[in-house]
């Protein structure tokens, strides 16, 4: 393989390569620095006084204006820089040119335009931002650029319809939960305001079966009772309020309403702690099992009431859910002086675990490092009772993901603790 001398034209385009090449790596810089600046952290450097600054905490601000413009000008610089390495090593290595060409441009400008600046960004977000804020300012604020990158994501709306694409680009909540997860491993955020913005997202998706009281779990009286008993009750378990149950005329449980405990009391003080307490029953706020937490909490201040039962699709009473619950799934579990602070997982010295059967799937799951089926089931206890496919007893086991369910404690038909124990395989 011979190589030919170059022409004029060759050394323009060989020119016009590392002029592409100085581009890219300056696109490359300003890409990865611009990105890893926060709006507070662009506005502190603007009010110091830095070099680029305020062009910076502009282009911070709204980064729908640099974005796409930014990866147009990449995208365009590598095709042309390619094409005319390609063209030069063809006209100097005849049709093994090519192969070098090809080569040449993976290596050289992976490592020059790409692994290095960028590395070179991340090590020093600060320099990088500010070097490049201004030049980057005037290269998208360049008006055919601009056109261009609007066009082509027109073009992408008609392909693929869709809302807002013109202003991209868009993060998903995947994609936001790991920069949070990022930003909490750098030491940005703290791992607790890391937790509450995860919940936050998280609560958009719970609806109220997710985290409301079953019915065997509920505190409630008869309808019938005396107003006496309905506070004894209500001292008895701590509580504010009561629901207040009844059978209809085909003998169906149905929710009469809700009693307060300073009613109850304000009638005991007046001397009526014998009447009934039906005659204090306050109306109750039913709602589907389906209903999203996050709607719920808007009406619950709207309309002021900090308890609803839940009715299943049968109308049929599945649960009930109150005001701190809702709280509760936003920032974590509330313990007052009536709550009992037993652990929903107790970790035993043996490397088994006492699990409570109510604890959540995705509770279960995130503790355990499994993947339970969350879609039909919402607590561990109906996972087994599904799994099973009848009424376990003490003692039953079964596996899945590498772990052992053993029931280790079942009231009735339902089961209330279970003994979780790592499966040793015979390579392990």
């Amino acid at each position: 393989m011979i190589a030919s001398t170059p022409t004029s034209a060759d050394w323009l385009m060989l020119v016009t390569i590392l002029i592409l090449l100085g581009f890219l790596i300056f696109l490359s810089i300003a890409e990865m620095g611009l990105s890893r600046v926060s709006k507070p952290k662009a506005q502190a450097l603007a009010d110091s006084g830095a070099r680029g600054g305020t062009a910076l905490l502009a282009l911070v601000t709204h980064p729908e204006r640099w974005v796409n413009p930014l990866l147009l000008a990449v995208n365009v610089s590598q095709t042309v820089q390619a094409t005319l390495t390609g063209v030069v090593a063809g006209r100097l290595f005849g049709p093994a040119g090519v192969a070098i060409g090809v080569v040449l441009n993976v290596v050289v400008f992976f490592v020059f335009a790409e692994a290095v600046p960028k590395t070179y960004a991340i090590m020093n977000s600060d320099r990088a931002a500010l070097s490049s804020s201004r030049i980057t300012g005037l290269l998208v604020s360049f008006w055919p650029l601009r056109v261009m990158s609007r066009g082509l994501i027109g073009l992408t709306n008609v392909i693929i319809p869709g809302k807002g694409l013109e202003q991209g680009p868009f993060v998903g909540e995947q994609e936001f939960l790991g920069i949070v997860e990022a930003a909490a491993e750098e030491e940005i955020i703290e791992h607790e305001e890391r937790e509450l913005i995860e919940s936050i997202i998280e609560f958009g998706d719970t609806v109220v079966r997710e985290i409301m009281i079953p019915r065997p779990d509920i505190i409630s009286v008869d309808g019938g009772s005396s107003i006496d008993a309905a506070l004894d009750i209500a001292f008895e378990h701590g509580v504010s309020r009561l629901p207040v149950m009844h059978e209809d005329s085909e003998g169906r449980e149905d929710i009469l309403g809700i009693v307060y405990a300073k009613d109850l009391m304000r009638a005991i003080r007046s001397g009526h702690g014998g009447d009934l307490v039906n005659d204090l029953v306050r109306q109750a706020v039913v709602l589907p099992e389906n209903k999203s937490v996050a709607k719920l909490m808007r009406e619950m201040q709207r309309d002021h009431f900090h308890m609803a039962i839940v009715a299943d699709e049968y109308g049929s009473i599945a649960g009930l859910l109150t005001l701190e619950d809702c709280l509760e799934e936003l920032v974590g579990e509330i313990v007052d002086e009536h709550d009992a602070e037993d652990p929903e997982i107790t970790v035993l010295p043996n490397g088994e675990a006492l699990v409570d059967a109510g604890i959540s799937l995705s509770d279960f799951n995130e503790h355990f490092d499994v993947s339970l089926s969350e879609t039909e089931y919402d607590t561990l206890a109906g996972f087994l009772f599904g799994t099973f496919e009848h009424v376990p007893v003490e003692g039953e086991s079964v596996e899945s993901e590498g772990w052992l369910f053993t029931i280790d404690a079942v009231e009735g038909r339902r089961i209330t603790r279970v003994r979780v124990t790592p499966v040793l395989r015979s390579d392990d």
